[in-house]
């Protein structure tokens, strides 16, 4: 399910975006460390991670077809991030930088 977040005016349905990005220098640097210190390197794959961040702000969509509600005027209510959704990136990325915090990993950027 893709919610239509191309809908969604900034200041009233979310407030910021975020967008993670790795430099390509930083890349190279992880690179040569991990070949100088003969680590290996592993790259997972995150299915549905975005499906994970909290939403702040009251975000109601359509009920996607199929889906049978008691009232045609019904809509859904999130209570999580969905993928379209324009703060998707910023929640999901919260989200992490809080667990990864808890474990006591040390982020380099964890301004959200």
């Amino acid at each position: 399910m893709v919610a239509k977040g191309y809908t969604q005016l900034e200041g009233l349905d979310f407030l910021d975006t975020f967008a993670l990005v790795a430099k390509l220098t930083t890349l190279r640097l992880l690179l040569v460390v991990a070949t100088s210190q003969n680590w290996v390197l592993k790259q997972p794959d995150v299915n549905n991670a975005f499906l994970h961040g909290d939403l702040l702000e009251e975000v109601y969509m359509q009920p996607p077809p199929g889906l049978k509600l008691p009232s045609p005027q019904h809509v859904c209510k999130l209570q999580r991030s969905l993928y379209g959704l324009r703060q998707v990136d910023r929640q999901w990325y919260a989200k992490l930088s809080q667990f990864l915090l808890s474990n006591n990993y040390i982020l380099f950027s964890a301004n959200c």
